[in-house]
């Protein structure tokens, strides 16, 4: 037996005993390892018509990560609906308060309640979280749990390096997807989210990805760029840098810096270690 899944027998021994356990599930998709796996297991666990994908496609999240998550559908026979969330009508949301995640989770659980209520009956909702984040500040697990969202991947403790190993087993092809959180991320507390900030910085980190830097964040401070790349990838950022902040720029932008300490997930998190 393959050495990842002899080690992890139990684990999966356990998740199929909890999806088994759920019946017929709605599984929220964003194209991220942690809710591709969630939805290949529900495929392998409950078959084609009782493991539902449900992506939505939002401003908030990154045009990719959608081609991705229906690409990921089809490639494993998933069937899968798309809804449309609103989260940048409420103001909630858009002010950008600490707990924006929990309003953003909470208009995408309420879009899955009504699907669910009005197609699919008896289907239970089920997300990607892992035992990992509840290390981290989320406040979109309160909305979870609110909203009678299932999470796997908590009730069995498997931690996000372990949904990695799976995935990799399975030969997922987004087993090693770099994170891609909701694009709001990138803006501190406090500014306010607009549909054009979001596209800007989407654009900004797709013209990195284009210059062959893979995992990314622009962190948007009013109209300035902060570029963040791994630490160990600062030095080749900064020899191409000057044609990269004149591509930043003409996209709206009107200055771009280099974040020397490199990429750090979670960044925008450490003020509200100081408050």
């Amino acid at each position: 037996m393959n050495k990842i899944i002899s080690e992890h027998k139990s684990v999966l021994e356990s998740l199929q005993s909890e999806y088994q356990s759920y019946g017929k599930i709605l599984i929220a998709l964003s194209g991220g390892v942690d809710s591709c796996l969630a939805a290949f297991l529900g495929r392998r666990f409950l078959n084609h018509e009782n493991a539902i994908a449900v992506i939505s496609n939002s401003a908030s999240l990154k045009e990719r990560d959608y081609e991705i998550a229906v690409e990921f559908c089809k490639e494993h026979d998933i069937k899968y609906e798309v809804v449309y969330t609103n989260e940048l009508e409420d103001s909630n949301y858009t002010s950008n308060p600490e707990n924006r995640c929990y309003f953003c989770k909470n208009e995408l659980y309420d879009t899955l309640n009504k699907l669910a209520s009005s197609k699919y009956n008896n289907y239970n909702i089920i997300n990607g979280n892992n035992y990992s984040d509840l290390g981290d500040y989320r406040p979109g697990l309160e909305s979870a749990t609110e909203q009678n969202v299932l999470s796997p991947f908590i009730n069995c403790q498997i931690t996000k390096s372990t949904i990695r190993e799976l995935a990799f087993h399975f030969n997922l092809s987004v087993w090693n997807k770099p994170a891609s959180p909701c694009l709001s991320s990138r803006f501190p507390y406090g500014e306010e989210i607009s549909l054009e900030k979001l596209g800007r910085v989407e654009k900004a980190e797709t013209i990195l990805n284009e210059f062959g830097f893979n995992e990314v964040r622009v962190r948007s401070y009013g109209d300035s760029a902060i570029v963040e790349v791994p630490k160990e990838q600062v030095s080749q950022l900064d020899k191409l840098f000057i044609k990269i902040k004149e591509e930043i720029i003409s996209i709206g932008f009107i200055d771009c810096e280099i974040d020397k300490e490199g990429f750090v997930s979670g960044k925008m998190n450490r003020v509200l270690n100081e408050l």
